[in-house]
């Protein structure tokens, strides 16, 4: 053998990759070879470490970015957005509520993870405090954060939420007006508290409203992450979620209406970094007209020291109208075999005919069966929002939505906005009934004219 040869079978040697010694009784407790998603993506703070958006890149490639372009860059926030926290239902914040502002820098500001792309990093570098709502015992009446767009100046927001070690507590954050917003919600629920957010985007037409949650559910801890967008010209909303310790559970519920010309779009990621965790995913769309465009990419990730996992993502939409589009892609990374399930699902499709046909033949108009399809479609997810002071007024917006009246639209979510201003549907149990009825009495003189 030469020394040529030699040489170039040690290097060859060299070259090929080892294994390190693992217990064989226990495979899964070696890391996987081939980087995850986790490893490849870029977090940051600082701007410059992020790319700008293009279409070629697998975080974008369904967002149009040149609607959104002006959040790639930095800018000063106009800091027109108002901001306000009140009760949901009562006349006074409850007893375990603390609001104030933090400075950059402080903790909790940051706690959460790091930006993942550069417009949350922008978001990071535009804004100077957050606004903290902290949580601490049993809250007994919803809090609602209200962020109201008052014109249409680029500016940007960082809001808290956190829940003490076992507190029990719901937020709801309403999004309201014309706003240009670059947000980001950071939500921290404490070991074994109870913590519902459920954040409403309302936007008056040609808003536009980008960025993230960015969540941490502690050992023990439970958390319902609701989404609700039915206005805007663009909305795109990312939601990054791990976990801080073991037999912890979170649910993210997400339900969306698009619109012609709309485009609405929801990007989950589920890291489950921490043993006997459970995570569900649901997100439901309906799309009606031309143009109208939704989004939605479920990401789970799996890592090894995360044994005892049980995770789910479903995606459903349904296509109302002719030149509506729906992307929908659910994403499985596995990096531990020592699991309880890890799956996905997803579909888009339009109305089913035999359904239609059916409760056609039973003396059903065409119009009034498409609601109640619809109606179905929604009502199950509206109700494990876990919200009834909203739940009927919701459902109200999304059969005047398929009505197509905007009279009617506009009635119903006026009526949704009052809900979140502290009204109640408990001292009048039909009043939802009969906001449906005025939606659908104005669509029956729209069609009569």
């Amino acid at each position: 053998m030469t020394d040529t040869t030699a040489q170039e079978n040690s290097a060859a040697r060299i070259a090929e990759p080892s294994l390190p010694a693992v217990d064989p009784k226990d495979p899964y407790a070696m890391p996987a070879l081939m980087p995850s998603s986790a490893d490849r993506a870029v977090r940051s703070f600082d701007v410059n470490d992020h790319t700008v958006p293009t279409r070629k890149q697998e975080d974008f490639r369904y967002t149009p970015v040149e609607r959104i372009s002006e959040f790639f860059e930095p800018f000063d926030a106009s800091g027109t957005t108002e901001v306000s926290v009140e009760p949901l239902s009562s006349d006074d914040l409850p007893d375990g509520v603390d609001i104030s502002a933090v400075d950059k820098g402080e903790a909790p500001m940051g706690a959460v993870g790091l930006p993942a792309d550069r417009i949350e990093a922008v978001e990071w570098n535009a804004v100077d405090d957050a606004l903290l709502v902290r949580l601490h015992g049993d809250v007994s009446t919803p809090v609602l954060v209200s962020v109201h767009g008052v014109d249409d100046r680029l500016d940007a927001l960082h809001l808290i939420i956190a829940a003490d070690e076992g507190a029990r507590a719901a937020v709801v954050i309403d999004h309201t007006g014309t706003a240009r917003l670059d947000e980001c919600v950071e939500i921290i629920a404490g070991k074994n508290s109870r913590l519902s957010v459920t954040s409403l985007q309302q936007w008056d037409a040609g808003s536009k409203h980008v960025g993230g949650h960015r969540i941490t559910v502690g050992e023990g801890a439970e958390l319902r992450h609701n989404v609700v967008t039915l206005g805007g010209d663009v909305v795109r909303l990312r939601i990054d979620q791990d976990f801080a310790g073991p037999q912890a559970k979170s649910d993210l519920l997400g339900i969306y209406f698009v619109e012609p010309g709309q485009h609405l779009e929801h990007r989950t990621m589920i890291v489950h970094n921490q043993p006997q965790c459970t995570s569900r995913v649901i997100y439901k769309g309906a799309l009606s007209g031309k143009g109208a465009h939704s989004a939605w990419v479920g990401n789970a990730l799996i890592l090894p020291d995360a044994p005892g996992t049980d995770s789910y993502e479903l995606n459903r939409n349904l296509l109302l109208t002719r030149g509506a589009i729906a992307d929908s892609e659910p994403n499985l990374e596995i990096e531990n075999g020592n699991i309880v399930g890890a799956g996905h699902a997803s579909s888009v499709g339009r109305f089913d005919d035999e359904q239609l046909f059916y409760l056609q033949s039973r003396g059903i108009p065409e119009n009034v069966a498409r609601r109640l399809v619809v109606h179905g479609f929604f009502s199950e997810l509206v109700e494990q929002i876990g919200l009834p002071q909203i739940a009927s007024a919701l459902m109200a917006s999304l059969d005047a939505r398929l009505e197509g009246n905007a009279e009617a639209i506009k009635a119903a979510d006026l009526k949704l906005v009052s809900q979140t201003e502290g009204e109640s549907y408990a001292d009048d149990p039909d009043a939802a009934a009969h906001v449906t009825e005025s939606a659908n009495e104005q669509s029956r003189q729209t069609e009569e004219n």
